[in-house]
């Protein structure tokens, strides 16, 4: 046939799209698979990545789907978020006609892909009605006391008024108006993230064989757990009068017990109570409130990256062991959110400290002996002996922490505890395009949650968007209700959700029919039949905050009553990025490659089997167009060559010891290719090796010229491709096999049996030649022809010994 891809394949999406082919059925008795790709923000328009993401994702898909499995493989939109706002204040236009006009486009886009997503699943975060569900799961996780209310030191801009994440903090200025941000004491509502540590932690066990090691291992460290040694540093009488007796002491926190006689001084962080104390009593002098001030407007990723700098705050503490005074400063490396922003000091043994120490000429002692010599020149942060510790002294590092730990608990001076680098989630923002937070401030009753039936609270429409401060908090009349519980006059909370409280429970949406939408968040019985999503498809650079949160989610909401599961996603596959010369793909770098014109170009089956071809999925793919060429011409070819085959609606039948050599080789690499893809489906998803497979068998077919065995390798190998190239595939599956071919195919182990075999010869080692003989040869026929291949390397010798190895070589010892 000829290949004409842009025909066929707005023939086969309009078939698809019409006999609803890719919907799930709701029949719970069949063996499911539960395929997902992360859903796209809606930014306008697809790009490469997109294409790799969902193009890996449908594959999967449809391989599951023709080999029987009731399969759901939905898309959505993850369409809250700032960039909205930021068109809106660019372009002047509303943030949710822009969101869901760049859905619309972007929905035709990956359509023309021929992508087999469920259409009638298909929903957008943003959607006043998953707004209305996602509020009720926000007022159960309130009642149930895994939301509060707090203050905290928050990124601040005062231009665009508002919080802003760590990651939009560009070099200690906001990302959208480069002005400097600074630091503020803020309120905000906080998810408890912290009361499932341990669980998320011991839950990674359970996904060391489904996912990367990397993910994991950075979950691992995000959560944080370390134990240790919880203490109280007392502060000096002289140190508690300079502070107004306002403070008797503060805690501090360390895994390393065995080095407390090492300690030398103690930080705080910028924003502990003690420091706000002394600035705000102006305790201290002018210049060095503005340098503590300075620490305090910089982020605590800008702080981790940046020199080690510190003040003397000219007070003491007392060394709970020696009875010594310590000094005690204020350091940027010290955060407040980790250890109540107070630390021991031992800059012997610990990198951090030792640097610290060195710049502002503090004191250096030694307490832990290694196998390196200690000359005060390097920290040695290595386990040890214990010196110049009293009691403790000549102990090792891990006795003496049990036997200093045990001391502080015997004289109820400190504690053992188990600490987590993990805090809780903050989920408030300041902005419009988000789902409002459903709380209530009654002057009577306090902050209280919205009724259940008054759900949804959804955003007002009539909004002014300048980009300065919450436009919800400046609506005339958004605001103002009734408290549900007294009906007095009452404010509505108007910080909206963050966009990852969308993306944490999205996937669970999914697997309930539509018909139900309205009045569940999602069915359990179907949410238990479809969970766990079998394979989950998506960037490495979510592997902490949106996968963390979603397996939190599922936590939650198992203990809800909501899902029997206790993980969302099985297994994962992080896919590497597109690179254009080198770099990742960027309009700013002016290397990006349009999919559209792509398509437009070479039609979508084109674009699938590059992107599938270029590299394994895990690996970065780098662009390349002259092999985007050289797909659409391996397509071509096999269109053509299809013109070889018969039409049938069974597998041809076929004599395999009938049969040529060549043609007996041609069925062999067919069916090779089929054992390559049941391989690689069972979780490498290599598909650029399954496609090789399927090149070479197509090579070793135009080799022979047996008709039947042209069909058997079509049936086959169009099965095998159909996931990569669809639209191609049922075309041909259609015209040549009515596609009784799309549905799983047993592999003829016939064709592995050898009628021949290589041997190769060699005198002394060396190998001096090859020979091809029946593998039924008995082995003095063998090695007669072995040496007969061989004579005139054997003239002259004496043939000290013959060694026969059938299916791989004749060895002749000579002298």
């Amino acid at each position: 046939m000829q290949y004409n891809p842009l025909e066929l394949e707005t023939k086969w999406q309009k078939t698809w799209d019409q006999t609803n082919a890719f919907e799930p059925s709701v029949d719970f008795t069949k063996a499911k698979k539960y395929i997902l790709s992360m859903f796209p923000y809606p930014s306008g328009r697809i790009h490469m990545g997109h294409v790799r993401n969902y193009t890996i994702g449908d594959a999967i898909a449809r391989h599951h789907r023709k080999n029987g499995f009731n399969v759901l493989h939905p898309i959505g939109w993850d369409s809250f978020g700032m960039p909205a706002e930021n068109a809106a204040i660019k372009h002047g236009v509303h943030p949710k006609k822009w969101t869901y006009e760049n859905i619309d486009y972007m929905r035709k886009e990956l359509a023309s892909l021929g992508l087999s997503f469920s259409k009638k699943r298909e929903f957008a975060a943003s959607d006043v009605l998953y707004t209305k569900h996602e509020q009720r799961i926000f007022i159960e996780m309130f009642n149930k006391g895994l939301v509060y209310q707090k203050s905290a030191t928050l990124n601040w801009c005062n231009t665009c008024q508002t919080v802003l994440a760590n990651e939009q903090v560009e070099e200690g200025c906001c990302w959208r108006c480069d002005n400097p941000v600074e630091q503020r004491l803020l309120p905000g509502y906080y998810l408890k993230i912290t009361q499932y540590a341990q669980e998320l932690l011991d839950d990674c066990e359970k996904l060391r064989a489904g996912w990367p090691s990397q993910v994991l291992t950075m979950q691992e460290n995000w959560i944080g757990r370390s134990e240790g040694l919880e203490f109280s540093f007392t502060l000096s009488d002289a140190s508690r009068a300079k502070l107004d007796n306002q403070f008797e002491s503060y805690k501090v926190f360390t895994t390393r017990p065995d080095t407390i006689y090492g300690v030398s001084y103690s930080a705080l962080a910028p924003e502990h109570p003690i420091v706000k104390h002394l600035i705000s009593h102006k305790l201290l002098s002018e210049e060095k409130i503005t340098q503590i001030k300075k620490m305090q407007s910089v982020g605590a990723r800008e702080r981790a990256q940046a020199a080690k700098e510190g003040v003397s705050l000219e007070i003491d503490v007392i060394h709970p062991l020696t009875g010594k005074n310590i000094p005690v400063w204020v350091a940027n490396f010290v955060l407040i959110e980790y250890g109540g922003g107070a630390v021991m000091a031992v800059p012997a043994h610990d990198e951090r400290d030792f640097e610290f120490a060195r710049k502002y000429d503090l004191a250096i002692i030694q307490s832990i002996e290694t196998t390196s010599p200690f000359n005060g020149s390097v920290a040695t942060t290595e386990y040890g002996t214990l010196v110049n510790s009293g009691e403790f002294s000549g102990l090792d590092s891990k006795s003496a922490q049990k036997a200093i730990i045990a001391h502080f608990e015997v004289q109820k001076i400190g504690t053992k505890v188990i600490n987590y680098k993990l805090r809780d989630w903050g989920i408030s923002r300041q902005r419009y395009w988000g789902a409002p937070i459903p709380m209530i401030h009654c002057p009577k009753c306090g902050l209280v949650p919205e009724k259940i039936e008054n759900l949804p609270v959804a955003l007002p429409n009539d909004v002014e968007i300048k980009g300065e401060g919450n436009p919800l908090d400046k609506h005339p009349t958004w605001k103002h209700t009734k408290c549900p519980t007294c009906n007095a006059d009452a404010l509505r909370e108007t910080d909206t959700m963050d966009t990852f409280f969308q993306s944490s429970w999205y996937f669970l949406r999914y697997t309930t029919d539509p018909s139900l939408w309205n009045d569940v968040p999602f069915d359990k019985t179907s949410a238990n039949y479809w969970m766990n999503v079998d394979q989950y498809v998506g960037g490495i650079e979510h592997a902490i905050l949106h996968l963390l949160y979603s397996r939190f989610f599922t936590k939650v909401l198992r203990d809800l009553g909501y899902v029997n599961c206790d993980e969302p996603f099985a297994n994962l596959l992080t896919q590497g990025m597109v690179l254009k010369d080198g770099s990742k793909m960027s309009k700013s770098k002016g290397n990006t490659v349009d999919p559209d014109a792509i398509i437009k170009t070479y039609g979508a089956d084109t674009a699938r089997l590059f992107i599938l071809f270029a590299a394994p999925p895990q690996k970065e793919l780098e662009w390349n167009d002259s092999a985007v060429e050289g797909a659409f011409r391996f397509l071509k070819r096999f269109a053509q060559k299809s013109e070889n085959c018969f039409t049938c609606k069974t597998i041809p039948s076929i004599d395999h010891s009938a049969l040529s050599k060549e043609s007996k080789y041609a069925r062999k690499k067919v069916y090779e290719a089929l054992k390559k893809s049941n391989e690689i489906y069972e979780g490498s998803y290599t598909f650029n090796t399954l496609i090789a497979a399927c090149m070479e068998a197509l090579n070793a077919l135009s080799d022979q010229n047996d008709q039947a065995v042209w069909s058997e390798g079509y049936f086959v190998l169009l099965n095998l491709l159909e996931p990569i190239v669809p639209h191609l595939c049922w075309e041909m599956s259609e015209s040549l096999f009515g596609r009784v071919n799309l549905a799983p195919i047993a592999i003829k182990e016939e064709v592995f049996v050898e009628d021949s075999m290589i041997l190769a010869v060699t005198v002394n080692g060396k190998k001096r030649a090859e020979i091809e003989v029946e593998t039924s040869i008995s082995k003095e026929e063998a090695l007669r022809l072995g040496k007969q291949s061989v004579a005139k390397w054997l003239e002259g010798c004496d043939l000290l010994k013959e060694i026969y190895v059938p299916n791989k070589l004749i060895n002749l010892v000579v002298k």
